[in-house]
């Protein structure tokens, strides 16, 4: 790869990850084609939009931590970059994040988490349920304890892709709505035809796997489950900050969003393609947001959709070349939003034939052992 700006890149999928390097690639003078015969639609658009790296941290994962702090950190300058390209909002929300538990297995979850950020040097605030109900007069009275981190973002994200659309085509993306079949060096293979390209992007989710050997097994669909709601006039309004924790066991979250709507989530299920939306899914979600936050019962059921996170065996994401001419921006499995900006700056470092960094090294297609 030549690093020209003459360069015609192909992204094959427009989800987060996709449509932002189409846009920063088209916007860094490369000709740009982004492959996706749905843009802003599959796991992005059912997504909730939390950037909680610490909020997410777990003894083990240490290189995804530092990955998402380091992309958490560039998400401010991203989305007013965002905002100025689209010329309208990026969905970015800074109020902060609110870990909370239930029962004693709850808080101890908690305790885990933040024994293991101070042990990592990073420290988070410890509350009481009288504290938490301070900060957010919508929590019930069965939140007993929880954490503040006040440094995990969010983000809207339907707001954030139809922005990231725009942009892409104000930068001059050229959109081929089309199905990819393969990728090879010089070439993204459609049902009929072919796309010739200098370079070929990888970012099409729980797809990926389908597109080239390199990447055959290596991404398995984790299904997630997630209800939109809205506030009615009589309702109590909700969070401002994002509220997520474990409830009896069960992860859950309630992300707030500009209208007075909340989208609760998450359900995880290792079933391979399936998003249909179960009944006990939702049963669960209802159940565990009602105990988080009781007055949620007074609000409208607006959506239903389930996703298909790209996951790998490692959680961390795969950036890097599969072979020259194809490079694999995929399997960021709950973290495509959060990691997007760090995933940005390291494809448009590859595109132009130079190193990403240290820290990019943890992600490289390569520890799968596949082909270089």
């Amino acid at each position: 790869m030549s690093g020209k700006s003459t360069d015609h890149v192909a992204v094959v999928g427009g989800g987060v990850v996709g449509l932002s390097v189409a846009w920063r690639a088209a916007a860094a003078g490369n000709r740009v084609s982004l492959v996706d015969p749905a843009p802003a639609s599959g796991a992005s658009h059912v997504a909730g939009g939390m950037l909680a790296p610490l909020a997410e941290a777990w003894p083990g994962e240490e290189e995804l931590l530092e990955l998402g702090t380091t992309s958490l950190d560039l998400w401010p300058g991203f989305a007013d970059e965002l905002a100025r390209a689209a010329g309208m909002p990026s969905g970015l929300r800074t109020d902060g994040t609110l870990m909370i538990g239930i029962d004693g297995a709850d808080r101890g979850e908690l305790d885990t988490v933040a024994g293991h950020l101070a042990g990592l040097g990073r420290s988070v605030t410890r509350l009481t349920g009288r504290e938490l109900r301070k900060r957010e007069p919508a929590l019930g009275p069965a939140v007993r304890g929880g954490l503040e981190i006040p440094g995990d973002l969010a983000v809207d994200n339907r707001l954030a892709l139809t922005a990231l659309r725009a942009a892409a085509e104000a930068a001059g993306v050229e959109f081929v709505a089309e199905r990819a079949e393969r990728v090879r060096p010089g070439a993204v293979e459609l049902a009929d035809s072919e796309l010739e390209c200098d370079v070929a992007v990888i970012s099409a989710g729980v797809r990926s796997g389908d597109l080239h050997p390199a990447l055959s097994g290596a991404i398995r669909p984790v299904k997630g489950e997630i209800l939109r709601l809205r506030r009615r006039a009589t309702a109590l309004p909700p969070p401002v900050r994002t509220v997520r924790g474990p409830v009896h066991g069960r992860p859950c979250y309630l992300v707030p969003r500009d209208d007075g709507g909340v989208v609760l989530g998450a359900t995880q299920y290792e079933v391979g393609f399936d998003t249909e939306v179960t009944v006990g899914g939702v049963r669960d979600l209802l159940s565990d947001a009602e105990t988080v936050m009781p007055g949620i019962a007074e609000y409208t059921l607006v959506e239903a959709t389930a996703g298909l996170r790209p996951s790998t065996a490692d959680n961390l994401p795969l950036i890097g070349w599969l072979e020259p001419g194809v490079l694999a921006a995929t399997g960021h499995h709950r973290g495509g939003f959060l990691l997007t900006p760090v995933t940005v700056e390291a494809v448009l470092a590859l595109l132009r034939g130079e190193e990403p960094g240290a820290l990019i090294k943890a992600t490289d297609p390569s520890r799968l052992g596949g082909q270089q």
